[in-house]
């Protein structure tokens, strides 16, 4: 009787590890992929990057930064200075949707607008 039990017991593993055979055209679709003359999926991929382009992005620059307890916070008031931890004339972080991306300087532009001009760009793997 173990015997028997133990007979089913293989033949059920060996039907488990036995993966089917699975044909990769089941999963193609339709054959339009291959058909498509190659700079169909070119101009493609030129209408996804041109898509891309158009998405907004929040850019940040930031001058400093300083932790404080709030109960200094609520004691500032108008005038008040608060000391930031950059030294005048050091270089500003410069963030896309709150990834570093970039260090620069402030810089005066027409009507006396300020801007900021980026004097190092940061590598992808930099700022992860």
């Amino acid at each position: 009787m173990a015997e028997d039990n133990n007979t089913a017991e293989t033949a059920q593993e060996a039907q488990q590890t036995h993966a089917p055979e699975v044909d990769l055209a089941d999963f193609a679709s339709d054959g339009q992929e291959e058909s498509r003359p190659l700079h169909d999926t070119q101009q493609e991929k030129e209408r996804e990057r041109e898509a891309i382009l158009d998405v907004p992005v929040k850019i940040t620059a930031v001058v400093g930064d300083v932790k404080m307890p709030v109960r200094d916070l609520v004691r500032l008031g108008r005038g008040a200075v608060v000391p930031l931890n950059r030294k005048l004339g050091s270089s500003i972080d410069i963030y896309a949707n709150d990834r570093l991306i970039a260090r620069g300087e402030i810089t005066i532009i027409e009507d006396d607008n300020i801007a900021v001009t980026m004097t190092e760009i940061m590598s992808s793997s930099a700022s992860t």
